[in-house]
């Protein structure tokens, strides 16, 4: 068991962070849950608000509306726990959905799919710990750089994401073709390198969390053996009674076989693993399901020619419409076999 370290204030129990999943997936009650127990819940502010009154016509309040009310229902579960927003740079307004994580008191923000540079500035008024998501020796590298040398402040936690993460990775097409085992635990070994120098030159512990593929005891072991801090779990934590996933998308992920999961190209631009189900097989066919509503919501999407709308395509997915939607998952999500409960999946890491 490594030592005990911080995020802000608090201290880290179980070290376990719970990845956020979008849209819907990762809310209060999961991250409560997980919170609750000594690990680090994440809300997913991913179109947060999509049951939310007028989502449709004015998303960024409905967003507004629901971070709130999602951080009180964890907060409510885990009065002392550590609750994280997990958001994403590609989403548009970006600043703002930052701001108002902040202002609703979130403990931490971790941020990906992009380069989070610029969120110090976003949150210098607030007393909140910032933890980018880095995939690479090079990002990690960048954005370290960056924000000691224009914000003079460095990061809380680093989480690293590896190449059998679910969802959107943060690699290229030929980097997962590149990236086995042995040769990805070579790039955290790097990655924590880069992050030693900041612990060196800040004067204090920067805890590395390593994510992608954690599934079983073994797993985490073998996280643990490469001299990170903690894990981050995210597809675990679906097949549990607390996820705030709809019924039958825990029963896609009990369902699915090895070869049910795939990498996939996500209509904004970066590869995602997800289950095979006939909107995507539809999809990867040529059909083109063009969006109803455009929210306007990722900026590197032109929803003139995209094949369709991510949103439209995971809203479907939590509300249960398995058949219309993107079930996004980890590489090893096939290994779900039964429903658990948090303190369930949490014990069988052995951390304790």
């Amino acid at each position: 068991m490594n030592d005990p370290f911080y995020i802000g204030k608090k201290e880290v129990k179980i070290p376990v962070f719970q990845g956020g999943m979008g849209i819907g997936i990762s809310l209060g009650r999961l991250a409560g849950a997980v919170a609750k127990e000594g690990g680090v819940g994440t809300i997913s502010i991913s179109q947060i608000g999509f049951r939310e009154p007028h989502f449709y016509q004015d998303p960024l309040t409905a967003n507004r509306r629901a971070i709130h009310k999602e951080l009180k229902k964890a907060r409510e579960i885990a009065p002392d726990g550590i609750i994280a927003f997990n958001i994403m740079v590609a989403m548009n307004q970006y600043e703002e959905h930052v701001k108002e994580a902040a202002e609703a008191g979130a403990d931490l923000i971790v941020s990906g799919a992009g380069l989070p540079v610029d969120l110090p500035a976003y949150t210098k008024e607030y007393d909140i710990a910032l933890a980018p998501i880095v995939s690479t020796e090079k990002s990690a590298k960048v954005i370290l750089k960056y924000w000691s040398k224009k914000y003079q402040r460095t990061a809380d936690a680093v989480i690293i994401e590896g190449p059998l993460a679910g969802g959107h990775l943060g690699f290229r097409q030929n980097q997962l073709e590149k990236f086995d085992q042995d040769a990805y635990d070579i790039e955290v070994q790097k990655i924590r390198k880069i992050v030693a120098e900041y612990e060196e030159l800040y004067g204090r512990k920067i805890p590395v969390i390593l994510g992608g593929g954690i599934y079983t005891a073994e797993d985490c072991r073998h996280a643990m053996s490469l001299g990170v801090d903690g894990i981050q779990v995210a597809s675990r934590f679906v097949t549990t009674e607390e996820c705030d996933a709809d019924e039958n998308y825990k029963m896609a992920y009990l369902n699915a076989r090895k070869e049910d999961i795939a990498i996939i190209k996500s209509p904004v631009g970066m590869p995602g693993r997800a289950i095979m189900n006939p909107f995507i097989k539809r999809i990867m066919e040529g059909e083109r399901k063009a969006p109803n509503h455009c929210l306007s919501c990722i900026h590197t999407c032109n929803p003139a020619n995209t094949p369709y709308c991510i949103t439209e395509a995971l809203i479907h997915a939590a509300k249960g419409e398995i058949d219309q939607g993107l079930i996004f998952c980890g590489a090893k999500s096939y290994q779900a076999e039964k429903i658990e409960t948090v303190k369930e999946v949490l014990n069988s890491f052995q951390l304790i």
